[in-house]
């Protein structure tokens, strides 16, 4: 899940109050990545408008490392678009770092991240 926040230190003293821990992102661009057990959580500042749900193919498991085998987010584009799901906003690069956005039958934005 990826939150949009107020305030990024109120929202970190917080969530780490709840057992979480920071484990990647920049304080200073506005965005932290913390993980209690299995959970993931993303905390924005002046990034999103709404909270979002977000997936990264290229990490699984509980370490959250990069994995042989993952789908590239431009695959992925192609077979919702394929299946006929209307996409928010999509890839626009060839290779590496990459996004697409959509969102479920509620209005709930979905984003399928890359980095």
């Amino acid at each position: 899940m990826s939150l949009t926040v107020a305030d990024l230190a109120a929202s970190k003293a917080f969530y780490e109050k709840l057992g979480f821990a920071v484990t990647g992102g920049n304080e200073t661009e506005g965005w932290l990545i913390l993980r209690n057990g299995e959970t993931t959580l993303g905390l924005f500042h002046g990034m999103f408008d709404h909270n979002i749900l977000t997936f990264n193919p290229r990490l699984r498991g509980s370490n959250m490392s990069p994995e042989p085998g993952w789908d590239d987010v431009r695959d992925i584009q192609e077979h919702l678009l394929a299946v006929g799901v209307e996409l928010d906003e999509t890839v626009q690069t060839e290779d590496g770092a990459a996004h697409v956005t959509l969102r479920d039958p509620d209005g709930n934005q979905i984003l399928i991240d890359q980095f």
